[in-house]
């Protein structure tokens, strides 16, 4: 396994490849912004880490940017300039923010569904329905 110099990073793209976002697009989504990233030179600024679901699926394709904590929903890859260009400019792209982090948790945006409860019991019986 590598261990990547991050020294020089500003900026970690967590990219969701969970089952709901792979079925939108999530692997296109994915290569794009790597591919954005490799064109630019800007591997030592921008690290991504391609995870598995990020519990967002009414979002997918869905992005996290660190440290900032900027979640991002419906990405898509032409969208990919924009989102680059804004974390290079170090702001949201603000059309496709679903929530921002303000030091004491996140702040959904407008648009944005709240989702089911973080409450065991009650995630297993919307599970089960699926």
């Amino acid at each position: 396994m590598a261990t990547w110099d991050l020294s020089k990073t500003k900026h970690h793209i967590f990219i969701c490849n969970g089952g709901s976002c792979n079925r939108e697009g999530a692997e296109e989504l994915t290569q794009a912004i790597r591919k954005e990233i490799s064109d630019r030179e800007i591997d030592d600024i921008i690290h991504t880490t391609r995870t598995r679901c990020n519990g967002r699926c009414d979002d997918k394709c869905v992005a996290i940017i660190y440290p900032k904590g900027a979640w991002y929903k419906n990405l898509k890859p032409e969208d990919v300039p924009l989102l680059v260009n804004s974390l290079l400019a170090n702001k949201d792209y603000t059309d496709k923010v679903s929530h921002t982090y303000h030091g004491e948790g996140f702040e959904r945006t407008d648009g944005t569904t709240v989702g089911i409860p973080k409450d065991k019991a009650k995630v297993k019986k919307v599970s089960k329905k699926f």
